[in-house]
């Protein structure tokens, strides 16, 4: 049995969350736009609720600006979550801000795609574009 404290107490420092660096590497090509899209089939986090396993899709479509992400770094980046406590939404918005950071993409276009649990089914979109 998990500790509900401990996930509720993690959704409130979110954002916090330290998690490993996203590397990127320069776009050779930024004075086009152009759009490159990553999709990992094999998302894990766990229910803040009942300690069980998430599973997702998540889709990364994105115009890069003057450096595109790293793969190998950003599959990193995605197993970490796979003991973290946090909601469907939340995960979507963390990926968007930690992708930002990373590599400050003109666009950008987060989607999870969460796989059913008890007969629901969530999909979260987050977006960002570069002013």
């Amino acid at each position: 049995m998990h500790n509900n404290s401990t996930y509720d107490e993690l959704q409130t420092h979110i954002r916090e969350l330290k998690t490993p660096q996203i590397e990127t590497w320069e776009n050779k090509y930024s004075d086009k736009d152009y759009i490159v899209e990553i999709t990992n089939l094999e998302f894990t986090a766990v229910c803040p609720k009942t300690g069980l396993p998430d599973y997702a899709t998540i889709c990364i479509k994105y115009i890069p600006d003057q450096d595109c992400v790293e793969l190998k770094s950003l599959k990193e980046y995605f197993v970490f979550f796979r003991d973290v406590g946090i909601f469907h939404e939340h995960v979507v918005n963390k990926v968007l801000e930690d992708f930002v950071a990373a590599c400050q993409p003109r666009e950008v276009e987060i989607v999870g795609d969460f796989n059913i649990r008890g007969g629901m089914k969530t999909v979260v979109t987050a977006n960002y574009r570069k002013e």
